[in-house]
């Protein structure tokens, strides 16, 4: 290192560090001339200056530095983007630089100590993964002040001076001050405290003081205690999971996340702690890695440094949250561009979800090798097991894990290739490690003859339909690369990212999650929550075409091409290659078609309206069809993510299932509006007991006949007592939760005015609702009845403790005390992670939906204030609304209103749809803007 100035002379420290290191993503000299930086900040230090002085001017000098540093490093690693270790290490080389300079400064001027007292020494040291020399743009700094004994005066002082001087070049600094006794004491307490200290790295000061330290961990704490260390790890490891999610969630957290890089560096944690490995590559060369596996290591760190790296940049902090508009700035940094009808952004995710995927295997081959080595003791639940299952000729049980006896035998018959999973679920074992590298180096075994053998066919079956357990077969065989290789046309759905805020998982993680639930229901796990497809289960079903449906539902997305549509034509394929008969094929062919076709009539039409269910049952024309297409929808709407499926469109399905089964059992005409409006109404004279006759009477004739079948005798009720005795200026609300449907509803009785239900709408927008369903009616005698059923922010019905605030600002604007327009604009904007979406606006007008509406379609983008908008626009071309569903997909919501025109007609003219269809186009488009800006 290039010595300090003369006035500097006889440093305390010994200042080491990279003079010009190599292998940066820029030459060193480029990023920050060492020498020339000390040379200038020692004469730009004020002679004899006080402290205050001498740290103004060596911030300014470091600063300036620095940002030159980190600008040159962002510009290079922008024309390389996956230069991600040459990055990390040019990051590490500007911050050793800084704490190098600002221990000297400390030490040589600031607190000079010609002569220091043995108990007078200093070491800087690194530590975590500051000491490991992986630095993103933004990681923490964390340095151990290491002192030989009690800390003295003076290095308090030098500390002191050296933290305020980091701290004002806005590092973000972790710190602790111990002696040598202090770091094994505490280590041997805390693991964190332990991990971070496995990875020191000496950066100034007394070197021996480091030296100590290091030998004495592994003499002292480290010898002998790795299984304890690897627990403890992998106890973490699991309880950040659980916190961050699945590796499939598709915002994932690229430093936390299940498959993200502290599962990475946990591995080379443990690797250390119990092999002395100071680099990845010492795990092949001591066989816990193929080469293969090794390669993938590298390249899947590489990848996920280089994504945390430019994560950073982007942010201009430390955010690990690899967000939805990341997620697209991210991949155009890296180079994706839109490819065969899928976006960049979609491409990008799909290589990120296949490195995670890659580390989740690196994890078990790892901790398995552990085992064999007898470092780490067998999962929990295999040592419980009391006796070791008895295995198929041509396996065996090793240390509780299903091995293969001979490889070469094993490969001789490609069959072998899907009974070790058969075995594996007969047993209840786990695959060793070994048996699946073995099968994942050999997929070319599974070929076309293998497909298509009779006995691979009932191998492949059986493990979706025979051993309870299809969820473990399938996610391992996926993982392996089985699935795909079986069933070539799943290949393209692996890890692929669908970029909306609706689904929480990769298509073939949602595929897996839908057996699951199918898997679930079959074992009486939702017999309460899940009552009629249980009852279905219970039942019987032809559980071969079920399951065979389920894991084909998908397969056709990521085209351009309808995926449903596609995925038909491919289920035509597979299916007959999967042993299917004729029959069983059209059956699973069509549910693939229409499998959104029981939810999109549930969540987008008004089922109260009969020619819903008229139109729903012609379309499945089979109780058997309806059963099964009931499974697969409750199935498929749970597996899109954690809270999609609610009680809300748990009770949409059961009515349309069970309103539809009535129809295709006892004909149509089960669906006829006198007979439900006479039980509607019979049924509410029974909840009006104690009223006399003459206010029944009033109550049962003033309202039109869809009245009666829009709504529950429960809200029928309501209506009654709110309209009993309503004076002319009157607005009579009433609010209660919905607890069978997950919603609040809120009840209006007043007098009717064209356009009241964009009124109502404002006043809910305003009082920060979301509407998911709604109905109005006009009563004979000029009065509203209308019904709204709102969630709050979260999705969720609203606590009590807010009923008040709700009923008041909704009381506020429906007197004109708020004008809901003006309140609601500051409300609209995008959140910035939403702001990367777009829906393209789709509107269609329906005549034959409905015998006496028309039914408006509005397919866009979500966002607060709409459903006033719409409703607003649709008031002002003189359109009566009669009601509305609101299906809400993420980002995307489809808006669908029943209404006439102000002669109570359907809109029959195409001239008035189309102006009316111009109108909300304009309305849309205004209020995306105003939320974009």
């Amino acid at each position: 290192m290039t010595p300090l100035p003369a006035a500097s002379a006889a440093p305390v420290s010994e200042p080491v560090g990279p003079r010009h290191p190599d292998d940066l993503i820029a030459p060193a000299s480029d990023i920050l001339d060492l020498p020339a930086l000390r040379a200038a900040l020692f004469s730009s230090l004020p002679s004899g200056g006080d402290e205050m002085s001498v740290r103004q001017a060596a911030v300014k000098c470091l600063r300036d530095a620095i940002n030159h540093g980190r600008a040159a490093i962002a510009d290079a690693f922008a024309r390389d983007p996956f230069a991600a270790r040459r990055t990390t290490r040019a990051y590490r080389y500007v911050v050793d630089c800084a704490v190098q300079l600002t221990f000297e400064i400390a030490t040589e001027r600031l607190h000079r100590k010609p002569n220091p007292t043995e108990g007078e020494h200093l070491a800087v040291v690194a530590v975590g993964g500051y000491g490991r020399g992986e630095m993103a743009p933004f990681s923490d700094v964390d340095l151990l002040f290491l002192t030989p004994y009690k800390i003295t005066a003076w290095a308090e002082s030098v500390i002191e001076s050296m933290l305020y001087i980091l701290w004002d070049l806005k590092l973000k600094v972790g710190h602790a001050s111990r002696t040598v006794k202090d770091c094994l004491r505490l280590a041997g307490e805390d693991y964190t405290i332990r991990t971070a200290l496995l990875e020191t790295r000496y950066l100034a000061g007394r070197r021996a003081l480091a030296e100590e330290l290091d030998a004495r961990l592994w003499s002292e704490l480290f010898e002998g205690t790795a299984r304890d260390f690897i627990e403890a790890k992998l106890e973490e490891r699991d309880a950040r999971h659980v916190k961050q999610g699945e590796r499939y969630m598709v915002e994932p957290n690229v430093k936390e996340g299940k498959g993200g890089l502290r599962d990475l560096q946990s591995l080379f944690w443990i690797a250390k702690y119990v092999h002395h490995a100071d680099d990845p590559a010492e795990l092949m060369r001591r066989g816990l890695f193929r080469r293969e596996e090794y390669e993938t290591f590298v390249s899947a760190e590489r990848f996920l440094w280089a994504v945390r790296c430019h994560l950073h940049l982007v942010s201009g902090r430390a955010n690990e949250q690899l967000t939805f508009d990341m997620q697209v700035e991210i991949a155009a940094r890296m180079g994706y561009a839109d490819r065969r009808g899928r976006r960049a952004v979609e491409l990008f995710m799909q290589e990120y979800f296949r490195h995670a995927t890659a580390v989740g295997d690196l994890t078990r081959i790892f901790l398995a090798a552990l085992e064999a080595e007898n470092t780490k003791d067998a999962p929990l639940i295999l040592r419980m097991l009391k006796r070791t299952p008895r295995t198929k000729p041509g396996y065996r049980v090793d240390r509780n894990r299903l091995a293969i006896v001979d490889d070469a035998a094993f490969l001789s018959d490609k069959l072998n290739m899907l009974r070790l999973f058969e075995e594996a679920l007969r047993t209840g074992l786990l695959i060793h490690p070994d048996a699946m590298r073995l099968v994942k180096a050999n997929l070319h075994l599974i070929d076309r003859e293998l497909r298509e053998s009779r006995e691979g066919r009932r191998i492949f079956l059986d493990l979706l339909l025979k051993h309870g357990n299809p969820e473990r077969a399938l996610r391992r065989m996926n993982e392996l690369g089985v699935l795909a290789a079986f069933i070539p046309e799943f290949a393209p759905v692996v890890a692929m990212m669908q970029f909306n805020m609706y689904h929480h998982y990769t298509v073939d993680e949602h595929t897996i999650q839908v057996i699951r639930n199918l898997s679930e229901i079959e074992h009486g796990e939702h017999e309460d929550d899940l009552p009629v497809v249980s009852q279905i289960i219970a039942e019987g079903v032809n559980r071969k075409v079920l399951y065979v449906a389920m894991l084909l539902h998908d397969i056709g997305k990521g085209q351009d091409e309808d995926h449903s549509v596609l995925g038909a034509r491919i289920a035509r394929t597979v299916a007959p290659r999967l042993g299917l008969k004729r029959a069983d094929v059209a059956t699973v062919e069509w549910l693939v078609r229409y499998h959104l076709l029981m939810s999109d009539m549930a969540q987008k039409r008004d089922i109260a309206d009969p020619r819903t269910v008229r139109d729903f049952a012609k379309a499945v024309q089979s109780v058997e069809r309806l059963n099964l297409l009931c499974v697969l929808t409750v199935c498929d709407i749970r597996g899109v993510g954690p809270g999609t499926w609610n009680n809300w469109k748990g009770a949409l399905i059961r009515a349309l299932y069970r309103q539809t089964r009535r129809a295709l059992e006892d004909g149509m005409e089960a669906l006829n509006r006198e007979k439900r409006g006479a039980e509607a109404k019979r049924l509410l004279r029974e909840r009006l007991d104690g009223w006399d006759a003459k206010d029944i009477k009033t109550e049962t004739t003033r309202h039109y006949e869809p009245y009666w079948q829009g709504l529950h005798v429960t809200a029928h009720e309501v209506f009654a007592r709110l309209l009993r005795d309503i004076s002319a200026d009157e607005i009579a609300i009433d609010i209660h939760p919905d607890e069978d449907r997950d919603a609040t509803r809120v009840c209006f009785a007043l007098q009717d005015h064209p356009g009241i239900f964009s009124r109502l709408a404002g006043a809910l927008a305003l009082s920060g609702a979301n509407v998911v369903d709604a109905r109005t009616f006009t009563t004979k005698d000029g009065f509203a009845t209308a019904a709204f059923w709102i969630q709050d922010e979260e999705g969720s019905p609203y606590d009590p403790s807010r009923l008040d605030r709700l009923r008041e600002t909704i009381r506020k604007t429906l007197l004109g005390e708020l004008v809901a327009r003006d309140a609601i604009q500051p409300k609209e904007k995008f959140r910035k992670r939403e702001r990367a979406f777009s829906v393209p606006t789709s509107i269609t007008f329906d005549n034959d939906g409905s015998e006496i509406f028309t039914i408006i379609e509005v397919d866009t983008r979500d966002r607060r204030g709409l459903l006033f908008d719409l409703t607003r626009t649709l008031a002002s071309q003189n359109i009566y609304i009669a009601s509305a569903v609101i299906a809400t997909f993420g980002e995307q919501v489809v808006d669908t209103f029943y209404v006439k025109d102000m002669f109570g007609l359907k809109l029959h003219s195409k001239v008035k749809r189309d102006a009316v269809e111009k109108k909300l186009r304009e309305a849309i488009e205004a209020g995306k803007e105003r939320a974009r800006s």
